[in-house]
């Protein structure tokens, strides 16, 4: 019997308590209609017996509270909300839990920014980690020590697991049901809960905003102006040598600033608006793409594919209804 608990922490999503409770009391019943026995004892753990969350809307009662779970088999660390740093201040007591447990053999996984939990503990230090794209900047600023993988849905590492943003821990939990019980279970599970399983990546649902939160003035002028100019050819010693700077130097800097090569962030930028072209018009993939600077139909598809996770043809057909 695989033990699991489920933390309720303070500011945090109810779904994320609930989906995963559910999910694994739901294959014991799978289980049980197979002749076979429970697989999974599921508790809710916190650090008091009544943990308000949503400003008081909801109310949960954990089954146990730290102090009286001596030992688990896996720690489920649910979704933040609200502030991150007020909400990783009141959890701090879980902190030494986890680690705890941890080094009992315990494997612990974190859904959506509850990575942010997991990396407080100091047991992601050095490892690869994903969480939810829209807070990629302020994870990587938190916990440099860390490899974020940004476009990834699940790791998995030396008994710790994370997963991508939002709804994408469904496909961390069919992970874990599958590991623990095997394909069949996992495909069911999939299949009542409308689950698409084995899916990799959330680049798809990226968006790129660049990150201007530095107080860089010409690599900030750069950045506007490679957004300002979506249509032509950028090269990167004519970027370096418009704002003075040495084209090294202005790598160097423009990596520190913004978590991307000058390259990479021409790329970003231009698939970008790419992606809004094929989401909100009628414009054919090659229209999209002289619009956004490239001639080059296969080093187009090939770059949209890296950033998106899918062609363009795959890309508008998901997501512009009406070009379809």
């Amino acid at each position: 019997m695989i033990h699991i608990s489920i933390l309720v922490p303070e500011s945090t999503v109810l779904d994320s308590i609930t989906a995963p409770r559910y999910l694994f009391t739901a294959v014991n019943d799978f289980l049980a209609a197979a002749g076979r026995p429970p697989r999974f004892e599921v508790h809710l753990v916190g650090m008091s017996k009544e943990v308000r969350l949503h400003q008081g809307l909801f109310s949960v009662h954990p089954d146990a509270l730290l102090a009286e779970t001596a030992k688990t088999d896996l720690i489920i660390i649910p979704a933040l909300f609200g502030d991150l740093e007020t909400a990783l201040e009141l959890n701090q007591d879980f902190i030494p839990w986890i680690q705890a447990q941890h080094k009992q053999g315990a494997e612990v996984c974190s859904l959506c920014i509850g990575a942010f939990l997991l990396a407080a503990t100091g047991l992601l230090d050095g490892k690869k980690c994903s969480t939810h794209w829209i807070f990629a900047q302020a994870f990587r600023e938190m916990f440099p020590q860390i490899t974020l993988v940004t476009d990834k849905i699940v790791t998995e590492e030396n008994r710790i697991y994370t997963s991508g943003g939002a709804n994408s821990y469904w496909n961390l939990l069919l992970h874990l049901v599958e590991k623990y019980t095997d394909r069949s279970m996992a495909v069911l599970a999939a299949k009542f809960f409308a689950i698409e399983p084995d899916r990799e990546s959330q680049s798809a649902f990226m968006m790129f905003n660049g990150q201007k939160g530095h107080e860089d003035g010409p690599i900030k002028q750069a950045q506007n102006f490679i957004e300002e100019n979506l249509a032509e050819k950028i090269l990167v010693d004519e970027l370096a040598s418009k704002f003075s700077i040495g084209r090294r130097n202005f790598e160097r800097r423009f990596k520190k600033a913004t978590n991307n090569t000058p390259v990479e962030y021409i790329q970003r930028v231009k698939i970008e608006a790419a992606k809004k072209g094929l989401e909100t018009s009628r414009k054919n993939v090659n229209e999209v793409m002289y619009a956004v600077g490239y001639s080059n139909t296969k080093a187009f598809r090939d770059v949209f594919k890296k950033i998106a996770g899918m062609t363009p043809i795959e890309y508008r057909n998901k997501f512009n209804r009406q070009a379809v």
